[in-house]
Formats: C-alpha cells, sequence, structure tokens
C-alpha cells in the first residue's frame, strides 16, 4: 500500500464528465489498496470568468477581496469531485486550503505556503477516506483567504506530498508527460522518460507550461517523488523527474527548448554610471511587486549607461508607470522605452557542464535565420535569448532540430 498524492488541472476537472472520470481513476487506485489525497483546480476557464467579473465592477481589484472572490473556483471543483467519488462507492471528504490549514504569509494573489497541518488528512486517510483538497489558497496568519498565482494547485499537490510523506506525487495534465519542447509548436518533440530536478526547474522557469516552477522547487527540496501524467490517458510512465542522473549527463547535451511568449523588455536610458544605480532602478520596480527577469547593463560611457531587464507582459504597463513617474525623475535617466512583444527561448540541459560549444551552437543556429538576438542570460545548464515575439516559433523549431532532439534517446 502508498500514500499517493494526486493532481488534477482544470482541462482535466473541466467538465462534470470530467470528473466522473477523475473519480474513476481514483477509486481504480483506492482498490488497489493505496491512500489518496486529491489535489484539483478550479474547472478549466472558472478562473478567468471571476477575474473578469471583478474588473466588470473595480477596473484595479482591491487584492484581499480578489483572492476572497477567486478562491471560489477550487470550492466548486472538490465538491463535485466528493460527490462523484461516493457515487463511486468511495468514502472522500473535501477541505478548502483554510480548513486544512494550509498557512502562507499574507502577499495576496502571490502567496507563499508556509506551513501546512497534515493531521486532518492523516486522521481521515487513516478511516478509509479519500481527502480531496482544493488547491491554490491557503490562508494567513490572521485568517484572511489567500491564493497562490497561476498555477498554484502544482505548489498545493507537491507541498501537501512533502507535509505527508507522501511515496509519489502525480501531476495529472493534458499531456502525458514532459516533452523536449511543446508538441504543438514541435510535432516531432519527444516525451521524455526522465528528468532531473534541475533540468526541469530551468524548463519551468523559463517558460514550460507542464508544471509550475514553485512545485518543482517544493519537489527538489524535499525530494518528492514527482511524475508527470495524462488525465485522459489510460496507462503510462509519464516523465518522472529526479535527482541528477551522473550517466544521463554523459549521454544527453540538451534535454529541451523553453520559450515563453509573455515577456516584455524595458530599458532605462542615459542613468549615471555609479554604484547603487541598480537598486536605484529596481527598487521601487519590487516595491510594486513586479517581478524581474533577465537584468543587463551596458558599459558606461560619457558617465551614463543604460540599464535594460524583463518583465511578464502582464506586468510591463505597470513598470512602465513606476519607471516614468518615480525612477526616471529621481535618477536623472533620459528615456524609459519599452518593448512588449518580446520572447524567450532556452536551451536546457544538465549534459552542458561537460560539453562545449552550446553557446555558439545556439548562435549561429539563430543567424543563420536572420534571428537578431536582444538580450542573452546563462547559467550553469541553461542559456536563454530575448528575441523579437514574431521569431519565437522559428527559432523553437530550428533549435530543437539542431541539438537532435527529435532524435529518440539510446
Amino acid at each position: 500500500m502508498a500514500l499517493i498524492v494526486q493532481k488534477y488541472g482544470g482541462t482535466s476537472v473541466g467538465s462534470p464528465d470530467r470528473i466522473k472520470n477523475v473519480a474513476r481513476r481514483v477509486a481504480s487506485h483506492t482498490a488497489q489498496g493505496h491512500q489518496v489525497v486529491v489535489v484539483v483546480s478550479a474547472m478549466s476557464g472558472e478562473t478567468n470568468r471571476l477575474i473578469d467579473l471583478a474588473h466588470q465592477i473595480q477596473p484595479k481589484p482591491d487584492v484581499r477581496e480578489m483572492d476572497v472572490l477567486i478562491s471560489t473556483g477550487e470550492q466548486v471543483t472538490i465538491g463535485l469531485l466528493a460527490m462523484a467519488l461516493k457515487e463511486q462507492g468511495v468514502q472522500a471528504k473535501s477541505y478548502t486550503g483554510a480548513q486544512v490549514k494550509i498557512l502562507t504569509d499574507s502577499s495576496h494573489t502571490k502567496a507563499r505556503i508556509v506551513s501546512i497541518d497534515e493531521q486532518n488528512i492523516l486522521s481521515d486517510l487513516e478511516n478509509d477516506n479519500v481527502v480531496v483538497v482544493a488547491g491554490f489558497q491557503g490562508v494567513d496568519a490572521k485568517g484572511n483567504f489567500t491564493t497562490l498565482g497561476r498555477g498554484g494547485s502544482d505548489t498545493t499537490g507537491v507541498a501537501i506530498a512533502a507535509a505527508l510523506g507522501a511515496d509519489e506525487c502525480q501531476i495529472y495534465t493534458d499531456v502525458d508527460g514532459v516533452y523536449t519542447t511543446d508538441p504543438r509548436l514541435v510535432p516531432e518533440a519527444r516525451r521524455l522518460k526522465t528528468i532531473t530536478f534541475e533540468e526541469m526547474l530551468e524548463m519551468s522557469s523559463m517558460g514550460s507550461k507542464v508544471l509550475q516552477l514553485r512545485a518543482v522547487e517544493f519537489a527538489g527540496k524535499y525530494k518528492v517523488k514527482l511524475r508527470v501524467l495524462s488525465s485522459f490517458e489510460e496507462g503510462g510512465e509519464g516523465t518522472l523527474i529526479t535527482v541528477e542522473d551522473n550517466d544521463k549527463m554523459e549521454q544527453a547535451i540538451i534535454s529541451g527548448i523553453a520559450f515563453n511568449r509573455d515577456e516584455a523588455k524595458i530599458t532605462v536610458v542615459g542613468v549615471p554610471d555609479k554604484p547603487g544605480i541598480a537598486y536605484q532602478i529596481l527598487g521601487p520596480v519590487s516595491e510594486a511587486n513586479v517581478d524581474v527577469d533577465i537584468i543587463i547593463q551596458n558599459v558606461g560611457t560619457d558617465g551614463t549607461t543604460d540599464f535594460s531587464f524583463t518583465v511578464h507582459r502582464n506586468e510591463f504597463n505597470k513598470a512602465m508607470e513606476v519607471l516614468k513617474n518615480t525612477v526616471q525623475p529621481h535618477v536623472g535617466a533620459r528615456d524609459v522605452v519599452g518593448d512588449n512583444k518580446a520572447a524567450k527561448v532556452s536551451v536546457v540541459g544538465v549534459g552542458m557542464r561537460s560539453h562545449v560549444g552550446i553557446a555558439s551552437k545556439m548562435f549561429r543556429t539563430l543567424a543563420e535565420e536572420g534571428i537578431n538576438i536582444q538580450m542573452i542570460s546563462t547559467s550553469e545548464i541553461k542559456i536563454s535569448v530575448i528575441i523579437d515575439e514574431k521569431y519565437l516559433e522559428l527559432a523553437v523549431r530550428v533549435l530543437h532540430k539542431a541539438f537532435d532532439l527529435d532524435q529518440e534517446e539510446a
């Protein structure tokens, strides 16, 4: 008998029939003697519907009340799934994040998990219940509802698996594993049998939508056995996310190509080239709760320099407003210019540690297609470039082929 945490995304529970299908799948695991905790998202489209309602009432919705509103999406799903399980003859009990209790900080719409009280879940499991938990949400120390941000149900699933010491955390989604890149863009993309936590972290942070970044961080930190599976196909091993495999590091140089369309590039032009200028620019941006990604500061000439960075496209206007109204007059910049039609493409692989020439091959491949690189960022196992969005699909296809990702693993 194993303790399994299963997480189902919005498309997996997108209709009553799909919820019934999830219930049948869960029932098959309990019939094998396993204890099962199910974490679910809101039904597909529901969170967007609630956000639209909020904006019809208040152009800039109050973040506390926004969390009260959008956390109801998952509450609907847990109630329906618990009912569906009971129809299958399976004892089940639903929990909101507050009922568990999933304690978070007070950063509304972007909260981080502080702790999980697992006692109620363990007690119900011992009494042969399937426990159905609302993903994406928690409660702060003052009892306020909080949400974890987009994709937060993945984080909830992995965090609960860690708290319970689960044997495996299974992420069920609309794909049957982690692919070398998005197969909708590159039909030749392959499903990976395994990928390291480190590679998955980079893939998630660089735009891969299969797993949420914070979920992978949790899994790596607490050594949670993590597997990605399809909720629409029976059987299959999916993709296992593991600790680093030294044999694999010698075999696969690049594991995948990640990309993100939702990039915006901002440049603060002609700022004084002096110590502390980066903080003076990014401090107010951070205080506005805007996440910054790639950062480049040019070599100074004539006592000034240009400072460029990227943000999520949804936060472009907020960042530009802060920079123009607060930073530009304070630091004496000549101008603030932005481009919200940028995209990021990344090559990721632990094999980069033991192979040279990856960057030059990537840059040559893009140059041969006439694709200009605007910004570059690297880590030990990843190279990312910012390019014009109109070249994104071409860049992904040519890089996937250049690094032989369409070839079957040996």
